[in-house]
């Protein structure tokens, strides 16, 4: 145990818990020492009453130095449970701001084979078991350990051959047991990984409610979730047996070495060679100590599974992002020459997504994109558009080839800085359970409420707001199922306009709008593209007619680029798409 304390200790003290701490974990181990050696001084107190002599005249200061005795005792008691507790609890709230900002950090890359459930299981399972170890466990080891040892000294005091007859069976009795105990450690962690797969599942399907019950799945739904409960059940009905069967085993040989022990006392008390205050006394030493091995006993389990816990928080908070900020960061000016710069350039650019490494998303992909430009990028699904957006970010790094923006290559800029010049419109927008002007605001958070309505207006989203029950304040629920999928299009818009960067990424940012809408957030656009460059992703070529390139991908490849007029009369890959279309 004292090796598993000391490395969950060492844990604790690399995140800095302890060291932030320190003054209260102090005062509570103080209390905790404080209260072990009241409790081992009411077996004295018991002797002298007992030797006294109940009708004795010193009898009532015996009895009052009895009862100050208990209110110290529940005093400093008191005050180690408070701080304790209140360790527990601002340790698990600190782990958990620790491990959410290291997943903020991470590229979408790590989240596709993590499962955001699995997670979330994590930051609240596996962090109330360490707050149940930091509040309790830690708590009852120090002062069963304490009571332990110091029950074990006063009983060598009172009685040096019973306390040696006693810890010699005792050694021969616990030592197996500490072997045992390291299953419990394994099946801990087993059990964890299926609760976590539980949450996980049940994250998913809660998020696609609607296409589960447009298939009518929800018996199937049920049925899986139902075996992965049993399944996590049963794993844990393995764990509660064995910890079970431990503790049983580790109290009934304790308590048998203490009753013969204290069997032979009794046999010395009766031919004088121990007075009965001090078998008394040895008797609740023996207690204490007895107590203590079965308290020690079950917070060996929590131990381990808290050791489980911990190895999976620490994967969590030890995991490094792929994308990392460069080395030299550039300065504010720097910054600002850059602007005056060209805008964007690919240069033979390789790349495969992690889930697919033997696939190239982008073959050689060159193009440029000149300051100010309208750019518009189109061809089949698949052909790479959306993985040039998620490059310019640097969700992920390219493997070969360079990407430059405004003349800077990629990996100089850092990263706040690179994704401060752009502001993406996706083509599945994201709404927050938050009311429409927070939704709007999440594009620049130290908006003004006017220039969150004039977005808005932009946007062509301001008449639909306000028809809202309560405007701007209006809740749009969880992912805006409050809304429909062109309001939410223009929502993801006027955050866009919003943030007001030099480069704008449409991904089919009017896909889900009515032609009338379309149009409207079309004339919305026209007015605040000048001057800025866009990259457009479209699927209904009828979008892109006013862009001043197009360029056309196939296979991660640069197939064609011009205007709409050249590239229909190139007869190519392009004029069939728009025949398809158009016709």
């Amino acid at each position: 145990m004292a090796n598993k304390l000391g490395a969950i200790s060492r844990w604790l003290s690399r995140y800095h818990v302890i060291a932030r701490y320190r003054t209260r974990w102090l005062l509570a181990i103080v209390f905790l020492l404080l209260a072990a050696a009241a409790t081992l001084t009411v077996p004295i107190a018991f002797r002298d009453l007992v030797d006294t002599g109940l009708t004795s005249d010193a009898i009532n200061q015996k009895f009052l130095n009895l009862l100050l005795l208990a209110v110290f005792l529940a005093a400093v008691t008191a005050s180690r449970f408070y701080l304790m507790s209140w360790l527990g609890e601002r340790v698990v709230a600190d782990i958990r701001e620790q491990v959410y900002d290291n997943m903020l950090k991470q590229s979408p890359a790590y989240f596709e084979t993590l499962q955001t459930g699995e997670v979330l299981s994590r930051l609240t399972s596996d962090t109330t078991l360490i707050q149940a170890l930091v509040g309790t466990s830690i708590s009852v080891a120090l002062r069963s350990g304490v009571m332990f040892l110091g029950g074990l000294i006063m009983m060598l005091a009172t009685s040096a051959w019973l306390a040696g007859t006693m810890l010699v069976l005792l050694l021969l009795v616990v030592l197996p047991l500490w072997a045992l105990g390291r299953h419990v450690r394994k099946m801990s962690r087993t059990s964890q990984d299926k609760v976590a797969d539980t949450s996980a599942m049940a994250g998913e399907v809660l998020n696609a409610m609607p296409t589960v019950q447009a298939f009518a799945r929800e018996p199937h739904e049920r049925d899986r979730f139902s075996r992965a409960v049993r399944a996590a059940f049963d794993e844990a009905k393995r764990r509660i047996r064995f910890r079970s069967l431990l503790t049983a085993v580790a109290i009934t040989m304790a308590f048998s070495v203490i009753v013969f022990v204290l069997w032979i006392g009794a046999r010395q008390v009766s031919v004088g060679q121990m007075s009965l205050g001090e078998l008394t006394q040895f008797v609740m030493y023996a207690v204490l100590v007895a107590g203590s091995i079965g308290a020690l006993s079950e917070v060996w389990g929590d131990l381990q599974r808290a050791a489980g816990a911990t190895e999976r928080l620490v994967e969590l908070m030890q995991a490094q992002p792929q994308i990392k900020d460069p080395a030299q960061q550039l300065t504010i000016a720097a910054l600002d020459d850059l602007q005056q710069a060209d805008a964007i350039r690919f240069d033979a650019v390789c790349f495969s997504y992690p889930s697919r490494p033997a696939t190239l998303a982008l073959d050689h992909l060159t193009f440029s994109v000149a300051r100010g430009a309208r750019v518009a990028l189109v061809g089949p699904s698949g052909a790479g558009k959306s993985t040039v957006f998620a490059l310019l970010l640097r969700f992920y790094d390219f493997a070969r080839g360079d990407i430059g923006l405004f003349s800077r290559a990629l990996r100089d800029w850092p990263i706040s800085g690179l994704r401060q010049q752009m502001a993406i419109v996706p083509q599945e927008p994201v709404i927050f359970a938050a009311s429409a002007m927070e939704n709007i605001r999440y594009g620049r958070l130290e908006a003004t409420d006017a220039e969150v309505i004039a977005a808005a207006k932009s946007a062509h989203a301001h008449d639909f707001i306000s028809a809202l029950p309560d405007g701007y304040a209006s809740f749009l629920g969880e992912r805006g199922v409050r809304l429909s999928g062109g309001q939410r299009q223009r929502i993801s818009i006027a955050r866009a306009i919003l943030k007001n960067p030099p480069i704008l990424l449409l991904d089919e940012a009017t896909s889900s709008l009515d032609a009338e809408s379309e149009q409207e957030v079309q004339r919305a656009l026209d007015e605040i593209l000048p001057g800025r460059t866009s990259l457009t992703i479209a699927h209904r070529l009828s979008t892109v007619q006013r862009a001043d390139q197009i360029l056309v991908l196939d296979r991660g490849r640069l197939v064609e680029h011009g205007s709409h007029e050249s590239l229909l009369a190139q007869n190519g890959l392009y004029a069939r798409l728009a025949k398809l279309q158009f016709l």
